[in-house]
């Protein structure tokens, strides 16, 4: 198979992804630089930044994949391959995954994808109360006022948002951390004070952090990081 193919195939990151480390020659194929015409079969001893990458299938026995993404701004969270900009051909993997719950078009950071739909109602569920921790910027500065009437919850899609935690972090800035995601919750918890959000990017959910994963990148979860997700699973 072609080598950005078999690069994208041990999980380690996408397609597109491979075509850049090939580029900047940070791969090799028995001792010899790689190309993104390389043919790979068998034996061959495929390196980046002369160490192994990833064995094909060995991820400890998981069935499914997890991984979490540094989503940019203008990629949308669907399935549907007809909408421009979709977050599956974005990633390029290549096994069938979706999004775990969403970020919109104009917002950036963490989100979680997965081969694995019966995970998905549990890391979304309410009642499990998974911290999301966002920060924020608007046009206008940060009041105290403000901040309290965004903690103690405010009136959107008909219903009266769960209490969060906030603190100011800039004059034009603050920081959020939500147990819910309803459609566009912090853009409209904002407009109800006379606020609107210019940057919005999602840094954290529980103990996942983005780190120093960079916009468009992508890696597996690790085996601790699942167990800490969802401590009740014994299959993955």
């Amino acid at each position: 198979m072609r080598l950005n193919k078999y690069i994208a195939g041990t999980g380690f990151c996408s397609r597109r992804e491979a075509d850049r480390l090939i580029a900047a020659r940070r791969v090799t194929v028995n001792g010899e630089p790689g190309s993104n015409g390389r043919e790979v079969t068998d034996g061959d001893e495929v390196l980046l930044d002369g160490r192994p990458l990833p064995v094909l299938g060995s991820k400890g026995g998981r069935r499914h994949v997890y991984i979490m993404l540094n989503k940019p701004v203008g990629i949308t969270c669907t399935t549907e391959s007809g909408v421009a900009g979709n977050i599956i051909d974005f990633v390029g993997h290549e096994q069938r995954i979706f999004p775990i719950g969403r970020l919109d078009k104009d917002s950036e950071g963490l989100i979680l994808l997965t081969s694995n739909g019966d995970i998905v109602n549990e890391l979304l569920r309410v009642e499990n109360g998974h911290e999301k921790e966002y920060l924020v910027a608007v046009n206008k500065p940060v009041t105290p006022e403000f901040l309290t009437g965004m903690s103690r919850g405010v009136r959107i899609h008909g219903q009266l948002t769960r209490p969060c935690r906030t603190s100011r972090i800039a004059k034009y800035g603050f920081r959020i951390v939500l147990t819910q995601g309803l459609n566009r919750q912090i853009r409209l918890m904002s407009a109800a004070f006379g606020y609107r959000v210019t940057q919005l990017r999602r840094v954290r959910i529980n103990d996942l952090r983005l780190g120093h994963l960079k916009p468009g990148q992508w890696r597996n979860l690790t085996d601790a990081e699942l167990r800490a997700l969802l401590p009740q699973r014994t299959e993955w």
